[in-house]
């Protein structure tokens, strides 16, 4: 799809590995098919998509400030779509690919995309199964945004002599994936505190047990 920042539309084009694939906003979108049920992982471990996570983990996690987890929430850029804050008291909780989504943001932020292209590319990540996600390289001239899913795409937008900026959507997967396997989650289903991996503190542990 392409993100040109006016809100034209025109429909999906047509996918050829000749070149980038150009992200375009608005109705002509695809909306993504729900994702099957989610099973739990081997030796009883939640799937990942039965996890959930708090505002101040996804904020750790995707590198952001609580401010702006806040206000991505509030203006619609990226909501939280395990659960939603339904007045004071309770909590937002965060997907996996949400906080994925959230980095993503951060780093388009960081190097000047404009935010109309910023709210495409989110809908279109969300509108993408996880398959094609790990696969996928986003790459920006700043008035544009382009989903490459081979070297030769990649190539051919660089060969264009301006500046441009990319993103491995595989990359920003595996470092949060890392970051939350060392936070605390929320199991959907029940509520039940998911408790990380910090290899510090097992190393803490051991040590106070050798004390």
């Amino acid at each position: 799809m392409r993100i040109t920042g006016d809100g034209t539309t025109g429909g999906i084009p047509v996918r050829s590995e000749a070149g980038p694939y150009p992200l375009r906003g608005g109705a002509g979108a695809a909306r993504r098919q729900p994702e099957s049920t989610p099973v739990a992982a081997a030796g009883g471990e939640p799937a990942p998509e039965q996890v959930g996570y708090r505002g101040p983990t996804a904020c750790a996690a995707a590198g952001i400030t609580y401010r702006q987890l806040d206000y991505w929430a509030r203006t619609g850029l990226v909501e939280p779509s395990v659960r939603p804050a339904y007045g004071s008291g309770t909590q937002r909780l965060y997907s996996f690919r949400d906080v994925v989504v959230l980095k993503i943001v951060k780093r388009f932020l960081d190097t000047g995309v404009a935010l109309q292209n910023i709210r495409t590319a989110v809908q279109h990540l969300h509108d993408r199964d996880f398959a094609d996600l790990e696969r996928m390289t986003l790459m920006s001239d700043g008035a544009t945004v382009y989903e490459c899913t081979s070297s030769d795409q990649v190539v051919s937008l660089l060969q264009g002599g301006q500046g441009i900026f990319g993103i491995a959507v595989g990359v920003v997967w595996r470092d949060v994936e890392k970051a939350l396997s060392q936070l605390h989650g929320e199991r959907v289903d029940t509520g039940e505190t998911v408790v990380g991996h910090n290899p510090a503190d097992e190393l803490a542990a051991r040590r106070n047990r050798a004390v």
